[in-house]
């Protein structure tokens, strides 16, 4: 008897995981996206070094998925990253373990594995139906906007797996859309919020045209509820964004969320001892203007200079130990974060509440979630990717379990 066919709908790092899964247990995928070609949002994250995975320990890792962890932790224990460095290895793609800790392809590009993970798919017997926009079900029948006008798929489907992605960068097919078509058959749905951000912050005219496009690097930062964090950041024309901005975008988001307002508290010097900073901006400055005396007792130049110009009053600046104070805690007020369809990725989406422990929607048997869809977020740091990887291969081996059941009655 022939194995029934499982359908797959989106084709990133988790609808691909899960189908590569079913593969092997004997269940040839029919996988669909609004797309014209695999694996767009992989790709693009790719383009300045593929970061894959961490090194650290997995309780560290495991960490960083915060009040998802308990949900999430089966799936990453059973695809952990040195799991996940054993299969690309498998497609021929070695790794290697960067200074940060963070796990990197040889060659670093995002396109070589793509390429040989598709190539593997094809032999495995997974066909792709590209430039098909699912629009929900009609009846029994899956519908998709295709180029060529609607197509309906087959009649009863014992599997189906949605891995539609969150709801940023909507320009490679993660755009949420596919929430309004869960809403109407009565999936409770957590809103999206913005992961990964930057925020806007009211530079004035003067600061936005010396300094927009600028790192600010080695500092340290922290918010509310939050230890602080060391790394760079860059100065925008509306605000603040990268890595480090990037790791404290939740408990911002959630500050400006509950209180109203939030700021980010930096550390221009942090190798600096608070005394000494205060000894050496405390001596007589003469006939130096305020630069040079900032650049020859604290090396303060350049942004971060411009930073203390920006947020500091006179008065403050003219005193050397309230200075010195504000160098080591200068805080930035932060506006809101910025529109969700430029983060990096987002929270919200499908609650693990509606899911059961093989990522099976309860309200709809025989159809699985998996991916940035679901209600969850991490830091970048290949946090985000192994989580997709992991919830993949978890909702398609719940997916060959249900097609083993004959239960495919939704």
């Amino acid at each position: 008897m022939q194995n029934p066919s499982p359908i797959v709908i989106g084709c990133g790092p988790a609808g691909l995981m899960a189908a590569e899964t079913l593969a092997r247990a004997g269940y040839a995928a029919h996988c669909f996206d609004a797309m014209p070609s695999v694996g767009r949002k992989f790709l693009m994250a790719g383009k300045s070094g593929l970061n894959l995975s961490h090194a650290e320990t997995l309780e560290n890792f495991l960490q960083r998925y915060g009040d998802a962890r308990p949900r999430l932790e089966a799936c990453i224990r059973a695809f952990s990253p040195d799991d996940l460095r054993a299969w690309a290895a498998g497609l021929g793609i070695a790794t290697f373990v960067g200074s940060s800790g963070r796990i990197f392809p040889e060659g670093m590009k995002a396109a070589p594995l793509l390429r040989a993970w598709r190539a593997r798919l094809r032999q495995q017997g997974v066909q792709f139906h590209m430039r098909h926009r699912w629009q929900g079900w009609q009846g029994e029948q899956l519908l998709f906007d295709t180029p060529e006008g609607e197509r309906r798929f087959g009649g009863k489907f014992p599997a189906v797996l949605l891995a539609l992605g969150g709801a940023s960068w909507s320009k490679l097919g993660s755009d949420g859309a596919w929430a309004q078509t869960l809403s109407e058959k009565k999936i409770p749905l957590a809103p999206f919020r913005p992961a990964n951000c930057g925020f806007d912050v009211a530079w004035s005219e003067h600061f936005r045209e010396r300094c927009a496009g600028l790192p600010v690097k080695n500092v340290s930062a922290a918010c509310p509820n939050f230890l602080p964090r060391r790394g760079d950041f860059v100065i925008t024309l509306h605000g603040v964004e990268g890595s480090l901005i990037y790791a404290l975008s939740a408990p911002l988001r959630d500050a400006l969320e509950r209180d109203g307002n939030a700021a980010l508290t930096l550390d221009l010097l942090p190798d600096v001892a608070s005394e000494r900073l205060i000894a050496e901006l405390g001596r007589p400055r003469g006939r130096d203007s305020l630069a040079n005396h900032l650049r020859r007792r604290a090396g303060l130049t350049g942004v971060k200079a411009q930073l203390l110009y920006e947020c500091l009053p006179p008065e403050t600046l003219r005193d050397a130990a309230r200075l010195a104070t504000r160098v080591k805690r200068l805080q930035i007020p932060i506006q809101r974060p910025r529109p969700l369809d430029e983060a990096i990725s987002t929270a919200g989406g499908v609650p693990f509440t509606a899911l059961n422990e093989s990522l099976m929607l309860t309200r709809l048997p025989g159809v699985f979630c998996a991916g940035e869809m679901l209600d969850w977020e991490a830091p970048t740091g290949g946090y985000l990717l192994t989580a997709c990887l992991a919830t993949g291969k978890a909702a398609g081996m719940g997916m060959a379990g249900w097609l083993r059941q004959g239960t495919g009655d939704r």
